[in-house]
């Protein structure tokens, strides 16, 4: 009887210098999506990699800094990603999809989106704001092109601070929803955060004929199954209820 022959061997492949950083990368992430980024050290992002402590240094010597400047720089570009949405549909729906990838990151990377957003780590520094400042920047440019800017010109100055004012409340709200433990549900605080763009849309209208503009351009693609729409039927009963604020016809 003849003996089995062996499994054949499984080949190895060295990686290359940009898959064997992209590795470290993605380890290093794994960590800071859950840890401040003073509590990870090379040890264990080199255990995760399953590598040497040595080798993270070759590709990082600068130690965990610039590790963690290099995974920030990752992350941010794919927060980036959840904000780019096609410029179909109604508007406030796109702004909803662009909320769940958003929210989605939040939860996925919690301890780490909180140590970033809230500063105070050992491991921050100038570079590292300028990568968040990136973020929001970003961020604004896709939130205002679905509001109709053309991305070329300057955007009226009321309708960006607007936006950015919404960006700050999407960041601190997300904060506070890590604090309570996640709740309510992140579809419930899209709903919500979704509800303040389009408050601070109608509000800006109302003394700003740039935003006016904008917004009376968007109302016809909104509709009354959306959350225009659904935010519209929700407030119609305190319409009743101010008619006494209202001039006299």
């Amino acid at each position: 009887m003849t003996a089995a022959a062996a499994p054949p061997a499984r080949a190895y492949r060295r990686l290359s210098v940009e898959e064997r950083r992209t590795q470290l990368l993605g380890a290093a992430l794994t960590l800071f999506a859950h840890r401040a980024p003073d509590e990870v050290s090379l040890d264990e992002v080199a255990t995760v990699a399953g590598v040497s402590r040595p080798l993270v240094y070759r590709y990082f010597p600068g130690g965990r800094q610039q590790l963690y400047e290099a995974a920030l720089r990752s992350a941010a570009e794919q927060l980036k990603l959840c904000f780019a949405e096609p410029a179909e549909g109604p508007p406030t729906e796109r702004v909803m999809r662009v909320l769940d990838r958003y929210l989605a990151f939040v939860d996925e990377h919690d301890a780490g989106f909180s140590a970033l957003l809230r500063g105070g780590s050992v491991a921050e520094t100038s570079r590292t704001g300028t990568i968040v400042d990136e973020v929001r920047r970003a961020a604004a440019e896709q939130i205002l092109l679905h509001l109709g800017h053309d991305g070329q010109s300057e955007p009226a100055p009321r309708l960006s601070m607007m936006v950015r004012t919404w960006i700050a409340a999407v960041e601190a709200a997300s904060l506070i929803w890590l604090d309570e433990g996640k709740r309510p549900d992140a579809s419930e605080l899209r709903d919500w955060l979704v509800d303040q763009f389009i408050g601070l849309l109608a509000v800006t209208s109302a003394s700003d004929p740039q935003t006016a503009s904008a917004v009376a351009a968007l109302l016809p693609l909104e509709n009354i199954t959306g959350p225009a729409g659904r935010l519209a039927d929700r407030l119609a009963p305190l319409v009743g209820v101010a008619a006494h604020l209202l001039p006299p016809d």
